[in-house]
């Protein structure tokens, strides 16, 4: 049975036979699809499956692997570049290995659609990207306070904490920030409750938080697109993701 039309972001795509495609898409309505996507690789007059265009397409199918029946642009887009590329395709990894298949993701999609637009826009990546994966666990059902620990105690900006999967965040006794012991800083955990990202230690506590929270949902196995910002061909300013 055909789908009416629904808003969709192209995530990935690779080659499959003659001249189609196999594509993961972010649609609206429907979460994350797969589709084989005719004659993508050889368009005639249509769209391509390119990443970050805003798309309308339709599904037919009932089984986890659906054909796309249509598909047109929805709209102008800004191009990424540079960093904001490469964070990009970030995201689309991220979406790909952590969204459950035809799970409807109304809010994943429009944070979605904001942080592109976001990157779009500026040259300070690491903001969007902390924000957009904060949101995304939040929404998954996976998120935990920042300024309160696990007893209920209010995140003390002077003390050290770690986080762990089942609890959330617990104050490491007598340690504090840059003793040498691991952590996270509880100035950087109040800093990124308030998204304040200008904050001391705001994004690197945020970026380490994140990856330990991430890491549980991605199988052990790590992002290839985190290789993008330390590639030779990258601008060498460090990993944003």
């Amino acid at each position: 049975m055909q789908s009416t039309l629904t808003p969709a972001f192209v995530l990935h795509s690779r080659p499959y036979r003659d001249t189609s495609a196999l594509v993961d898409l972010l649609t609206l309505h429907q979460g994350l699809q797969r589709v084989v996507w005719r004659g993508a690789r050889k368009p005639r007059g249509g769209v391509s499956p390119q990443p970050f265009v805003p798309l309308l397409v339709s599904l037919s199918g009932r089984g986890e692997l659906k054909t796309l029946t249509q598909a047109e642009a929805a709209g102008t887009y800004l191009p990424l570049q540079g960093d904001s590329l490469f964070s990009g395709l970030y995201l689309n990894e991220l979406l790909v290995r952590v969204l459950a298949a035809g799970d409807p993701q109304t809010l994943v999609f429009a944070g979605y659609q904001s942080a592109l637009q976001a990157l779009a826009g500026t040259t300070s990546v690491e903001p969007v990207l902390r924000e957009f994966e904060w949101q995304l666990l939040d929404v998954m059902g996976y998120g935990f306070s920042l300024t309160e620990d696990a007893s209920g105690a209010a995140i003390e900006a002077d003390a050290t904490y770690v986080w762990q999967a089942e609890v959330g965040l617990l104050r490491l006794v007598d340690a504090r920030p840059g003793d040498g012991r691991p952590g996270l800083p509880g100035i950087g955990l109040l800093a990124m409750a308030r998204a304040d990202w200008a904050a001391p230690q705001a994004l690197r506590t945020a970026k380490n938080l994140m990856r330990q929270a991430l890491a549980i949902h991605l199988g052990g196995r790590p992002l290839v697109s985190r290789q993008l910002f330390s590639s030779p061909s990258s601008t060498p300013r460090g990993d944003r993701s």
